[in-house]
């Protein structure tokens, strides 16, 4: 077919430009999954010793809405609870990010109209994105489940696992494949599908909190037919049918609105800006904050829930951990001190953690897209310095870090703070103080980026690859040198211990060295557009 001519070629392309972002992301997903189980299996030898962990865990409406239900009161399923949801989470965003990249993102950038210039159908760049995801998706669900056979858990429930992934980044394959038909912009096109997503999730919560009829809300969230996959349960393996068949209707609707539009155009038209810029926007940080406030907005909110909730589990932590071999195992794999309850949200702390960081990274490469697609340009052609026009967005990805620590420090604080004697004043320096691991993050972030540009996308990679180095590090016995690459790994054992004080100081004077770095090697470049 003539319309999908070149779509091998630009597959390939894409693969190129991807593959060690891919590859990265895929492992650390696979590494969660196995290290959930492993350290599960660790905690809880038989299912007799689940029983009890699991019966509070069926009881916790905030655990069900964060991670779905228990898909059974075994060990294995105890170990998948975590993984279901956030496996189905980051793979469907995995799959968002590689369709828009190279779809909406090539065509805002002006590389598609060159491509169009050869001889490349009209289908060619969609079908090769989708390609691309799909093959992503598909290979994440593989690996998942034959990471947790090695484990030893059955092979039924390994492979569901899989299946979940795959059910999530499927369906949000096809639902990206929309939304960048839609508008004309990477940044609308991203709004629509993790707003999608994000619906996805609440209306999940919503059916998994409900009683009666309410819980068949579910089947109108993609993310709780994932969930209703049921690994180390019911093992619905059979739930792939819909979701490959939902993922076809909508890449039909998006090949039919792509030929509705024109080449760089979205469906619907970008509104024009007012007459006259608002006073906001005489200064560069002005500029800056318009282009972020959107998504760090969107960021709090989530926070501020994801905190609410996490404060809410501390009433049952000593339940679920009620034996004294699985508090001894809590503690080694987490270096956690103090009471249980501290331990558990040292390491809920991190894990946000991680996801704080993710969004300084992208707040980050929004100098990359303003380069790559000459707007940087224009703004450096006034009396704006490249120092200020860099410090902007810097500041912005700094400030914002830190704004979403206070966040989740201070809702999980007020939600722990009614139903335990755990505070705002125990969580919300723990929660900064992780303030300098995410810090270096942003910095390694914003070195790529006046280093090598082109690899400024890397800094996903290298956050990939500390979850590796966090999730699977003690597990297989890596060298301390090794695990100590990680940022994450210099913090101390807030709340209920001590900081790490040479620790922490250490990785702020690394944030500033490296960003300072970043600074000056993008003043001595040119601007790569």
């Amino acid at each position: 077919m003539t319309s999908l001519a070149g779509t091998g070629p630009l597959l390939r392309l894409a693969w190129r430009r991807d593959r060690w972002i891919i590859l990265a992301s895929v492992l650390a997903l696979v590494a969660t999954a196995y290290g959930s189980m492993a350290a599960t299996l660790d905690l809880y030898p038989t299912d007799a010793e689940a029983a009890a962990g699991a019966a509070v865990m069926v009881d916790n409406p905030s655990l069900t809405a964060l991670y779905g239900p228990l898909p059974s009161a075994t060990a294995a399923g105890i170990g998948v609870l975590k993984t279901v949801m956030m496996g189905s989470l980051f793979t469907a965003f995995l799959a968002f990010a590689i369709v828009r990249r190279h779809t909406r993102t090539e065509e805002e950038d002006g590389r598609f109209e060159l491509v169009a210039a050869g001889v490349v159908g009209r289908r060619a760049p969609l079908a090769a994105a989708v390609a691309l995801a799909s093959l992503t998706v598909l290979m994440t669900g593989l690996l998942s489940a034959l990471s947790l056979l090695g484990t030893g858990v059955d092979a039924t429930g390994s492979f569901a696992l899989g299946a979940v992934e795959v059910v999530a980044g499927l369906v949000m394959t096809g639902i990206t494949a929309i939304a960048v038909q839609l508008t004309s912009t990477t940044r609308g096109a991203g709004g629509i599908a993790i707003g999608a997503l994000g619906l996805a999730f609440v209306v999940r919560a919503a059916a998994d909190t409900s009683t009666g009829g309410g819980r068949d809300l579910a089947w109108f969230s993609f993310l709780g037919w994932a969930q209703k996959v049921s690994p180390f349960g019911a093992n619905r393996l059979w739930l792939l049918l819909p979701a490959v068949a939902a993922t076809a209707v909508l890449l039909v609707v998006a090949d039919l609105l792509l030929h509705r539009r024109d080449v760089g155009s979205g469906l619907w038209a970008a509104r024009p800006g007012p007459a006259h810029a608002s006073v906001g926007l005489a200064s560069p940080l002005g500029l800056a904050w318009r282009l972020q406030r959107g998504s760090l907005i969107g960021w709090t909110i989530g926070y501020a829930v994801v905190g609410l909730a996490v404060g809410n589990i501390a009433k049952s932590v000593d339940q679920i951990a009620s034996s004294p071999d699985v508090e001894d195992m809590l503690r080694k794999m987490s270096g956690g001190q103090g009471s249980l309850v501290d331990v558990f949200f040292g390491t809920e702390l991190r894990f946000l953690a991680i996801g704080v960081a993710a969004y300084g990274i992208a707040t980050a490469l929004r100098l990359r897209s303003e380069e790559s697609a000459g707007r940087a340009e224009i703004v450096l052609a006034t009396p704006v310095s490249r120092w200020q026009w860099l410090g902007s967005h810097a500041l912005i990805a700094v400030l914002g870090t830190l704004w979403l620590l206070v966040v989740v420090g201070v809702s999980a604080g007020l939600s722990a703070g009614a139903v335990s004697s755990t505070g705002v004043g125990d969580l919300l320096p723990a929660a900064l103080a992780t303030a300098p691991a995410v810090l270096v993050c942003v910095g390694l972030t914003i070195l790529l980026f006046g280093l090598l540009p082109r690899w400024s996308t890397f800094g996903w990679g290298l956050l990939a690859v500390f979850v590796l180095l966090g999730e699977l590090g003690a597990l297989l016995g890596l060298p301390d040198w090794a695990m100590g690459l990680s940022p994450f790994d210099h913090l101390g054992s807030l709340p209920g211990g001590d900081a790490n004080a040479a620790g922490l100081v250490a990785l702020v004077l690394v944030a500033l060295a490296i960003g300072a770095a970043g600074f000056t090697t993008f003043r001595r470049r040119d601007l790569v557009t």
